[in-house]
This record gives structure tokens, C-alpha cells and sequence, in this order.
């Protein structure tokens, strides 16, 4: 009898311990999301010290921004990679082989022969298609490689958070900060399927020590290593005339950095937001929000891929299963089908942008580590409008009546995607 009742109860306990498993790893990263009721006498282009400190961050004058499109992004990163005399620091979410990797693994390897500390932090999951024996001969050269969230018991209960970000700190001096990732796919223009669309920014002046700091943050919390001294930290002098403030914390129990940066942003427009995102699957608050923001009089449009021109086509559908809603309250969407925008450029008002790794999503705004750049400049903004204007000719913009007839499948499919969205 007692044989009976241990082998009825023993797979429930395993039910239970498995519950309880899933509970714990799920509230690792639990916080309350912001509450969009923000309210503001000024505008946009008054409230950086507002935006910066919100975010945990501080505004900082005194910086140059090189916006940096498509293929051509690789040219200068290698040649500034090439030309460091002191320490590259080099974090990216995805690699995979091909002539890209070749060459930026090259300049790697010359740098840490010629003598300059290298390190590199790959993330696990998206770094995994990386040659070993391309790793082996990184080691080898000198430079410090590692992988972030590699799987293992120490890591269980945060093998879901993945570092998304894409920084490249040179000198101390300048950095890069974008969505470029090292695939053959960032090669090219833009020009069909198999050459994607993206923006990095190139800068200069004292965001940089922001920027390392970011780094410095996943590498410390993989390695134990800190750095010091000039060859990471020089003193930095101004060098143009821009504000920019680096988003990237995750505090505990409050949301991170990047999302109460996003959704603070769309409370405080009051002439346009112009969105492009290549996942765009905003949350309940976030469409309110837009929807606030148009009865204001607020211009407001986002691009993004299209199911075909997307690499990720069930993430796009995820994403359409609140279009009809967005459309509803007058936001006005625009979807691209030739090949996958991946670019992460948001501006407000013609004066200040965000740029970054930060997808619109649940996934970049809850769980990865991200970082997004927010700039007060109107030259810069113009800039990033006219990247949304270049590509809007070859786009569809959806309409609402066209929208509601489409068809069975297409709508499953929405609302089979969306129940997945926060691990897409």
C-alpha cells in the first residue's frame, strides 16, 4: 500500500518542484512597469537632466556623433579597431562565419599581437555558430575572450537574459554603439534579402567614459576583472556640441533603463514620434500612451519590417496582433518588405533621438541587457528622419479597413505569436 501511494504521489511532487522552479526563475526579473501619466510645463529639448537621471544615468556635454549606415559601418569600425594603440574593448550579441568575421577578427588578432590589451564579450547564445578554433586563435594572439550567460548550473535562472548590446570602446577615446551585428547579412546596402538595413553612431568626447563603463559592467560580472588608468579611462575634453546621456541599467525590482527611457519619451512629444524598429511589439501602457499622444496632436509613426522582409517572421506577427488597435487611435504604421530594417532609431519633436541594441519589444525592454543612447541634437534627428523618409517610398502603410479583412490564418497566426512574446 504505501509502495502504491509513493509511486502516485512521487509525480506530482515532481509537478510541484518543477512549479516552483519555474516561479523562482521567473521572478529573478520581475518589476512593476511604469506608470505613463507623465506631465511636463516644457518640451522635449528641456528635459535630458529629467530623462538622464530617471534612467540612472547623467547627461553630458560636450560630444561629436558620426551616424554610420548599412555595410559602410564596418569600414571605419576596422580601421579604428586597427588603429588602437592602448585597448580595444570589443561586446556583441551575434557572430557567425563569413567574410565579416574574417575581417574583424583579423584586426582583433593584429591589435592584440601588436601588444594592446583585447577583450571580447560574446554572448553565449547569440556567439554559439563562432568557429572554436577561430576562439582558440583569439587566446592565443593575446586577446581576452568571453562568452556571457554561457548554460550551466550558475546560470539557470538567467539563461533567458541575453546581452543584446553592440559596443566597441577604442582608447578610452571614441566608441560605437548601434545594432551592427557580425554577419554577412550587415554587408552590402540594404539591397535585397540578403543585405540588411542598420544605423551605429561613431562618438567622440566624454559619453565614451559611459560607454566603457557599460562594458566594463557585463565584463566584471563575467570575469572579476576591473581596469584602470588611461588606457581605458583618459580625461576627456570636449569635442563638439552635443548632449547625449548612455541608457543601460537594470535596477532591481523597477524597470530597466531602456524601457522607462522608451515609454517616458512618448508622454512628453508634443509634435512627432517617428519610430523605426525592426520588432515593434509595444505593451498595453505603451499603447495608451501613443494613443495619448495623437489626441494631443502628435504625428506618430513607426516602420518596421514586414513579415517577408524580416528574419524573424513570427515576431512580426506577434506584433500585428494589437495593429488593429494602434490604428484605431490614429498611429500611423508602415511596414517594409524587401529586407529586414533593423535599425533602432526613435526621435521626438525634430531635437532628440535614441539610438541603440534596444528592440521595442518585451524581450529587449524586461529581459536583455541593452543600451540605447539618448541625444538632444536637431542636426542629428534630422538625420534619422531622413533614414526613415529614404525608405518610405517602397513601403505599405497599413490601413485599418484593408487590415480588419485579412484573412483566418494570418489572424491565428497574430495571436498564436503574441502568446510567445516575451521569449521571441
Amino acid at each position: 500500500m504505501f509502495q502504491f501511494l509513493e509511486f502516485r504521489v512521487w509525480p506530482w511532487l515532481s509537478l510541484a518542484l518543477i512549479v516552483a522552479l519555474f516561479v523562482v526563475i521567473w521572478s529573478i526579473r520581475r518589476h512593476r512597469s511604469p506608470v505613463l501619466q507623465v506631465q511636463a510645463e516644457c518640451g522635449i529639448d528641456q528635459l535630458m537632466p529629467s530623462l538622464s537621471g530617471l534612467t540612472l544615468s547623467t547627461a553630458v556635454e560636450g560630444n561629436s556623433v558620426d551616424i554610420l549606415e548599412n555595410g559602410a559601418f564596418y569600414d571605419v569600425l576596422v580601421d579604428r579597431i586597427r588603429a588602437a594603440r592602448h585597448s580595444v574593448h570589443f561586446e556583441t550579441f551575434l557572430w557567425k562565419p563569413g567574410k565579416l568575421s574574417d575581417r574583424v577578427y583579423e584586426a582583433l588578432v593584429d591589435r592584440a599581437r601588436a601588444g594592446v590589451p583585447v577583450r571580447v564579450l560574446l554572448d553565449a547564445q547569440g556567439g554559439k555558430k563562432i568557429e572554436q578554433d577561430r576562439v582558440a586563435r583569439m587566446r592565443e594572439a593575446g586577446c581576452k575572450v568571453k562568452f556571457f550567460h554561457k548554460k550551466s548550473l550558475y546560470t539557470l535562472g538567467v539563461l533567458n537574459d541575453r546581452d543584446h548590446r553592440k559596443i566597441v570602446v577604442i582608447d578610452g577615446l571614441e566608441a560605437f554603439v548601434g545594432g551592427h551585428c557580425i554577419t554577412d547579412e550587415w554587408l552590402g546596402n540594404a539591397e535585397d534579402h540578403e543585405h540588411f538595413s542598420d544605423v551605429s553612431v561613431w562618438v567622440h568626447g566624454p559619453i565614451v567614459h559611459s560607454l566603457q563603463g557599460a562594458f566594463s559592467e557585463n565584463w566584471a560580472g563575467e570575469t572579476g576583472e576591473l581596469f584602470v588608468g588611461d588606457a581605458y579611462f583618459p580625461v576627456l575634453q570636449r569635442v563638439g556640441d552635443i548632449t547625449i546621456h548612455a541608457t543601460f541599467v537594470k535596477p532591481e525590482n523597477s524597470a530597466p533603463a531602456v524601457k522607462i527611457l522608451h515609454h517616458t519619451v512618448l508622454c512628453l512629444a508634443r509634435e512627432r514620434i517617428w519610430i523605426q524598429n525592426p520588432y515593434f511589439i509595444p505593451k498595453r501602457e505603451a499603447i495608451e500612451a501613443f494613443a495619448s499622444a495623437v489626441k494631443r496632436g502628435v504625428d506618430v509613426r513607426v516602420l518596421m519590417p514586414a513579415t517577408s522582409g524580416s528574419d524573424a517572421p513570427m515576431v512580426q506577427h506577434a506584433g500585428h496582433r494589437h495593429f488593429e488597435t494602434l490604428l484605431k487611435s490614429g498611429v500611423r504604421l508602415f511596414e517594409y518588405p524587401h529586407t529586414l530594417l533593423h535599425q533602432k532609431l526613435m526621435t521626438v519633436d525634430g531635437c532628440w533621438s535614441a539610438v541603440g541594441s534596444t528592440n521595442f519589444d518585451d524581450r529587449s525592454f524586461d529581459t536583455n541587457d541593452e543600451i540605447t543612447l539618448s541625444i538632444l541634437d536637431r542636426g542629428i534627428a534630422q538625420r534619422f528622419d531622413a533614414i526613415f523618409e529614404k525608405y518610405l517610398p517602397r513601403a505599405t502603410e497599413v490601413k485599418l479597413e484593408e487590415w480588419r479583412k485579412r484573412g483566418v490564418i494570418h489572424k491565428l497566426k497574430d495571436n498564436a505569436a503574441y502568446l510567445l512574446n516575451d521569449i521571441l
